[in-house]
């Protein structure tokens, strides 16, 4: 049985995609680099703030720095209340799960502080028990370290756990850490790229969590 639940965020409980890459193609075009189409930099989302720009575009260390601290003012300017909406049925799942006893916690690359506003302008700080950002860890997605660090607290099993994500990356990390792995299909990866990486599970709206 499913004890501990490990979420993602961008693409899995937030609608992100259009913030996130508005804010990178403002970043780029404010910096002067080699222009992305929307689809380029969208295929970042789920990496870690510098390296979406390091992978995107060929710079050196100074410069994806540059880029990380650029993106992180710019998106603070244009994340005003509700410019990310929740996608349907996630919070309404996440209160069911929570009052089954399941532990419900987030493994997000978005950076801690940003997600912690999120948490809270979703109203869901009472329901989520633990979160990692990529700041806590070492090794980002697609690295495990993120499920181990929740593992650890929660003290649950891998088999007892399970990774929802939108991404490849989010279904790599659960399956290094030996954790069951749920791939959304209304995010930013596609369901072709979710059968590849061999997901245990896909599901193409959130509240199927609760058949699972």
């Amino acid at each position: 049985m499913v004890k501990t639940y490990i979420l993602d965020f961008d693409g899995t409980m937030g609608d992100t995609r259009s913030l996130i890459v508005k804010t990178m193609q403002q970043t780029i075009a404010e910096l002067g680099l080699p222009k992305r189409t929307d689809n380029q930099c969208a295929s970042m989302i789920g990496l870690p703030l510098k390296q979406t720009f390091t992978d995107l575009i060929p710079m050196d260390d100074d410069m994806g720095n540059l880029c990380a601290e650029t993106y992180t003012r710019i998106f603070a300017k244009n994340n005003v209340p509700g410019a990310v909406p929740v996608f349907p049925n996630v919070l309404d799942t996440i209160k069911k799960l929570y009052e089954s006893g399941c532990i419900i916690t987030i493994a997000s690359s978005r950076r801690r502080q940003s997600l912690l506003n999120f948490i809270d302008e979703m109203k869901l700080n009472k329901y989520i028990s633990f979160v990692v950002s990529a700041s806590d860890v070492d090794r980002a997605k697609p690295f495990p370290d993120m499920v181990y660090n929740i593992l650890e607290e929660t003290k649950c099993k891998p088999d007892e756990s399970i990774v929802v994500g939108d991404t490849t990356f989010d279904i790599e990390m659960g399956k290094s850490a030996g954790s069951l792995t749920c791939g959304v299909t209304y995010g930013n990866g596609t369901r072709v790229q979710l059968v590849q990486s061999h997901a245990d599970y896909i599901i193409n709206d959130f509240s199927e969590l609760l058949n699972i």
